[in-house]
């Protein structure tokens, strides 16, 4: 049977030049996978973007589309490069240069979970990693790709919002002394991905929500701004890191009692996202 790779939403009329894209809220753990582990179910989900693709799940009823993963980030990255292989977890592969993703067990194959625990006993075959990436990484980059193009062919601009979530405790550094912490990061690799008026109306469309933005720190956009992100041919992405703590209890894994209404705010946001790729239409004449 042949594996989901995403799931991919659109709206009953495309009419946002704007697009959701969801790479790390996967969930659906192979069973040979979790038997194989020394770790228990809880903590290979503590790098899992929990609950993020239901923050975003009311885009294509406002006119954009959402593709999110099926598979988790314990199990495949798809914010990564698909030749990013850890040599410390897969077999084979010889180590060329530094790469800080690899030397922290964050290759296309994870080789830790968040807190830096160890998912495998040993170390798997070059032709299981090479599966993975042929079952999920390729169909889903395929598919994002797709809604790139055929967006910037229908509206001349294409702007990806890649959604993510963040620890809390990953954003406790980063506060200013005597600020509060940020609550939403916002990743265009300082720059290089996104036109700053875009980058600029999607800050406001979170601050406008009430929510505390910042840029670039601690995470300027990885794999999937850096390689999608052409703001000369009218190509965006806004890498968006919102923190974990404002919708669920990390702990557990489990959407806080104010979920809801967590998910309201979120879908005022959006809404206002998308206005960002609608197209002007010629007013009519009196």
């Amino acid at each position: 049977m042949t594996p989901q790779a995403y799931r991919l939403i659109r709206p009953y009329r495309q009419t946002s030049a704007v697009i959701f894209s969801s790479p790390h809220s996967g969930r659906d753990y192979p069973a040979a996978f979790l038997a194989a582990s020394p770790l228990d179910g809880r903590t290979l989900r503590s790098s899992e973007d929990a609950f993020v693709d239901s923050l975003f799940d009311m885009a294509p009823q406002l006119g954009a589309p959402l593709l999110t993963a099926c598979a988790p980030r314990a199990y495949i990255d798809l914010n990564r490069a698909p030749d990013e292989f850890d040599p410390g977890v897969i077999e084979g592969v010889v180590r060329t240069g530094h790469n800080p993703r690899i030397s922290s067990g964050l290759g296309v194959i994870p080789r830790v979970v968040a807190g830096g625990r160890i998912i495998y006993r040993g170390k798997m075959p070059f032709a299981e990693a090479e599966a993975r990436v042929a079952a999920y990484w390729q169909p889903y980059h395929l598919a994002l790709r797709g809604l790139l193009d055929d967006t910037l062919a229908d509206f001349n601009e294409a702007i990806l919002i890649d959604c993510h979530s963040m620890p809390h405790e990953a954003i406790e550094s980063h506060a200013r002394p005597g600020q509060p912490r940020p609550e939403v990061v916002l990743g265009d690799r300082f720059g290089a991905t996104a036109a700053p008026e875009v980058m600029d109306r999607v800050e406001a469309a979170f601050a406008g929500a009430g929510l505390r933005v910042v840029r670039n720190a601690p995470f300027a956009g990885a794999y999937i701004a850096q390689a999608y992100g052409r703001p000369s041919r009218q190509q965006h992405v806004v890498q968006v890191e919102i923190d974990r703590a404002l919708y669920m209890n990390e702990t557990r894994i489990e959407p806080l009692a104010g979920f809801a209404a967590f998910r309201e705010l979120m879908a005022r946001v959006v809404a206002d996202v998308v206005g960002i790729g609608r197209r002007q239409l010629p007013v009519a004449a009196e």
